[in-house]
């Protein structure tokens, strides 16, 4: 087995957007798009982007609602044909692009995500910004990070953090023209039969650590605290896990670590996202990551918008300033 292995996305947990949903669509995002001076990051425009949302096509709230309920056994939704830009400008090279500006695709992902709960960032990471964008870096390739282009292996997203997002989403306005790079995920739920009774009851316990990357100043320099790796109802786990910053405290739980990368890698998907396509990763039940590909630096790379949503605003109080949307 190795680590670029992956299953197919299965067709069900795909929403394909109709020709006429998705006019629809574009007309409230282009409305959307001249709302507050059009700044993705002021409150004035995430209102109006939550006012707006009310007005996706009911199907599509439907499904996003119903995922919400319940995220399923792969704990991904795939939503097919959203409105992207016919032009857009080359594919951003530089560290920390983001989306300041609303656009029709910036518009679109926003009122889907506001569907899930509330729009959050980070202040170390991206400068802050809501819209983010996951691009190639030259220099970066071997950076286990949205910069880079070798593989990226599986993890929850910001597992250090004690206010991760619930979900991620990951909107494609430009597919890769290599056709390599693919979105990998692996939810728990699927993997969690593969796994021993030794495993289990290991990786439950208080015997991992997860480091802050570098961008996050290493939480402010305080050291890790121990944690369980898997949580919640035994028959249903959460999972909080980083295969590339996650460290096992002695060598039982390395052994269980092992274990489940193993039954992730058995049971990974593979998503090759096109433009119009956005994935949405339940955070809490699946991890992850992204197959190896060979950028080209010349303006026609893959290029992803990000973005985080939480269920519950209320929870991340502490960590956000004047009760915005950006989180220490």
């Amino acid at each position: 087995m190795t680590e670029t292995r992956y299953l197919p996305a299965p067709a069900e947990s795909a929403v394909v957007i109709t020709d006429g949903e998705r006019e629809e669509i574009a007309r409230v995002a282009g409305e959307l798009a001249l709302a507050a001076s059009g700044v993705v990051d002021g409150t004035e425009w995430l209102a109006a982007a939550r006012a707006a949302s009310a007005r996706l096509p009911h199907r599509l709230q439907a499904a996003v609602r119903e995922f919400r309920h319940d995220a399923g056994p792969d704990a991904v939704l795939l939503v097919r044909n959203l409105p992207v830009p016919d032009r857009l400008p080359a594919t951003p090279t530089l560290p920390g692009s983001v989306q300041r500006t609303a656009t029709t695709a910036t518009g679109a992902m926003a009122m889907v995500m506001l569907q899930l709960g509330e729009i959050v960032a980070y202040r170390n990471e991206k400068s802050g910004a809501l819209v983010q964008d996951v691009v190639p870096v030259p220099g970066r390739e071997r950076q286990q990070s949205n910069a880079g282009s070798v593989l990226l292996q599986m993890h929850t997203e910001n597992a250090f953090h004690r206010s991760r997002p619930d979900y991620v989403g990951l909107l494609c306005v430009r597919t890769d023209p290599t056709g390599d790079a693919r979105l990998r995920t692996a939810s728990i739920r699927r993997a969690l039969p593969l796994l021993s009774r030794e495993a289990l009851e290991v990786l439950s316990q208080e015997r991992f650590i997860t480091e802050a990357p570098p961008s996050f100043g290493g939480a402010q320099g305080l050291p890790p605290s121990p944690y369980p790796v898997l949580r919640g109802a035994s028959e249903d786990h959460d999972v909080v896990v980083d295969f590339n910053s996650t460290h096992p405290l002695d060598d039982t739980a390395r052994h269980a670590l092992e274990e489940l990368r193993t039954a992730f890698e058995t049971t990974a998907r593979g998503f090759a996202l096109t433009a119009g396509d956005l994935a949405v990763v339940d955070n809490r039940l699946a991890v992850h990551g992204r197959t190896a590909f060979t950028p080209r630096y010349d303006g026609t790379d893959r290029w992803l918008h990000r973005v985080y949503a939480v269920v519950d605003h209320r929870r991340s109080r502490a960590d956000r300033r004047d009760g915005g949307s950006v989180l220490d």
